[in-house]
């Protein structure tokens, strides 16, 4: 019986937490070609509600569709009347990895002619996003569905009847446990004193590797200027002569002459007028 369009809102749907923290760890599974699977549960009032799911093994899968083959539905069947032989296949699912929550043609085809009830649903989950949602009919049209109720169905549960023991924790197996946490939580986390040494020590050596690059790039890479002393009346440079010598040089070449001693006069001297009447 299809029901009126104003009804739609009349739709609810809940979902265990089990069944869909099932549903996600299958669509995980294969995060590039998409799978699928049954919704077991029942409809009281108006109300679908799924407690559980079977995933379809031997599925027809593809990148961008999903395909129930006859060994899918004899695997479903097997599982259902043995696990949940009271309860009813409610829906379906499939995800759509990277795509987000639609129906394809593809979709709408296979929901039309396997799940045609008017209270099954199509459940459509994207493990790349983890967008979720669910779509139904609404009249004659399927539509996405406003309202989804999620239930723990473990509520009122006691908090110490659960029977599993405390996880063993790092460090809580024992003396020689406790030491060997220890000494690599020390390694991982070295005291506040000692890190503060390693910091300024790593700090130290890093501005000591820059001077020395800074060093080696500019003796390799730029020019450098070597002053050679020059004869400046031959041009030939000048080795071994002191300095003293050298920078008398660098006078001269500069004023434009040359020291050398002054030149002797070859005519002597006139002797000096003596008295008259004296040899």
């Amino acid at each position: 019986m299809k029901r009126k369009p104003e009804e739609a809102k009349k739709f609810e749907l809940r979902m265990s937490c089990e069944a869909a923290r099932r549903i996600r760890q299958h669509a995980r599974s294969s995060i590039k070609a998409e799978v699928c699977g049954v919704l077991i549960g029942d409809e009281d009032h108006g109300v679908t509600s799924v407690e559980a799911s079977i995933p379809g093994a031997n599925a027809t899968q593809g990148g961008s569709h999903v395909t129930f083959t006859q060994d899918t539905w004899e695997h479903i069947y097997r599982i259902k009347d043995r696990d949940y032989p009271e309860a009813r296949i409610v829906g379906w699912y499939h995800s759509h990895p990277g795509f987000g929550v639609f129906l394809s043609d593809h979709d709408t085809f296979i929901h039309k002619n396997f799940f045609s009830a008017p209270r099954q649903v199509a459940w459509v989950y994207d493990p790349h996003s983890d967008e979720e949602g669910c779509f139904g009919w609404v009249g004659e049209k399927l539509e996405r569905i406003p309202q989804i109720v999620f239930v723990d169905n473990k509520g009122g549960e006691g908090a110490g009847e659960t029977g599993k023991p405390e996880p063993l924790l790092p460090g809580s197996g024992g003396d020689e446990a406790d030491s060997d946490f220890d000494r690599v939580n020390e390694f991982r986390h070295p005291p506040n004193e000692g890190r503060a040494m390693l910091n300024a020590a790593v700090t130290v050596i890093s501005y000591i590797s820059a001077l020395l690059i800074g060093f080696l790039l500019s003796w390799f890479l730029f020019p450098r200027l070597v002053l050679v002393p020059v004869d400046s009346r031959t041009g030939q440079p000048l080795y071994g002569i002191p300095s003293n010598s050298l920078s008398g040089s660098r006078s001269g070449a500069d004023e434009g002459t040359v020291n050398s001693p002054a030149p002797q006069s070859t005519n002597p001297a006139p002797p000096p007028q003596g008295t008259k009447g004296k040899p």
